[in-house]
């Protein structure tokens, strides 16, 4: 059965007005599940909240201290223009940090597979000791971590659709051998990383503004997938972002929900083939509320 892990601390996170991360995000995913009458056939969980030991495994200790030091009582805190804390920030970060560790959890205990995570902040931009493009602790690479550390996994596979670079992702496992990262982005675009990666255990696939479905489903063809298969992931671990959308205004692609249907019924046959179905898919970006929701739907359509 599909497991949706959120919490509504998740929703008292306030980036300010107008910031395009917003709480209204969450309310429109749940929206949608509603009318698509998945929300019938979901069984919904309350995200934990991480703990230090599992942030430590992909962060830095001292940056860890800093930002539960940061974190404000009343007011907000800027830590770059596009990352702000507010009174509810920190504990939306433990608990969108938590829901990966638990969703690990509950595939590996046989409980729920798949699993999504429906939570903010998004995570994947976060670097070891940085916090930045509305990231403040790296979810993805938490809950990997967490796979490889606690159960042994020696493969493991994070995707990342997101137009924006997963730039803390691959920061983090740049130098594991553990872990293969495959990541499409606009490009050049923000946080302008990841086009001149040589490191064996990386696939970048850039995407210049303008590119459309036919061209990202030829990318991810050419690259993504015989790169999986070689490497035979045994845990499959998504970063799924949905604002390379033609409505989202944040980015220059033209994707619709019927790309990203056809890049996660793609994701899932690895799954099937080489992880025994494990996949774990966290909520990065997307702001356009309803290319954000139907995305959503079409990605989790095709997971079970």
């Amino acid at each position: 059965m599909l497991a949706v892990i959120s919490h509504a601390d998740c929703l008292n996170h306030d980036a300010g007005p107008l910031h395009p991360e917003c709480r209204e995000r969450l309310d429109a995913i749940d929206n949608q599940l509603i009318m698509s009458g998945l929300d019938f056939v979901i069984r919904r969980y309350d995200a934990p909240i991480a703990d230090r030991a599992a942030l430590a495994r992909v962060h830095d200790p001292d940056y860890i201290a800093r930002v539960y030091a940061m974190a404000p009582t009343e007011g907000s805190v800027e830590i770059d223009g596009d990352t702000v804390m507010s009174p509810g920030t920190l504990a939306a970060a433990e608990r969108a940090a938590g829901a990966g560790v638990m969703g690990v959890e509950l595939i590996m205990k046989g409980e729920a597979c798949p699993v999504f995570c429906e939570v903010r902040p998004p995570g994947h931009h976060a670097e070891r000791d940085k916090a930045m493009g509305f990231c403040l602790f790296d979810n993805i690479a938490v809950a990997a971590a967490h796979a490889m550390d606690v159960y042994g996994f020696e493969r493991v596979a994070i995707v990342d659709f997101d137009v924006h670079h997963g730039n803390g992702t691959e920061e983090i496992f740049k130098d594991d051998p553990r872990v293969l990262f495959c990541s499409s982005f606009q490009h050049p675009f923000y946080p302008f990383t990841g086009h001149d990666s040589d490191t064996p255990n990386l696939v970048d696939v850039p995407l210049s503004a303008g590119s459309d479905g036919p061209a990202f489903r030829a990318a991810i063809s050419e690259h993504w997938l015989p790169a999986l298969h070689r490497f035979r992931p045994q845990f499959l671990f998504i970063s799924a972002g949905f604002d390379a959308h033609a409505l989202d205004d944040m980015s220059s692609l033209s994707l619709t929900e019927h790309d990203y249907a056809w890049i996660t019924r793609e994701l899932h046959a690895i799954a099937v083939e080489h992880c025994e179905g494990r996949v774990l898919s966290m909520l990065e970006g997307g702001y356009d509320l309803s290319a954000l929701a139907r995305s959503v739907v079409s990605h989790l359509k095709e997971l079970i």
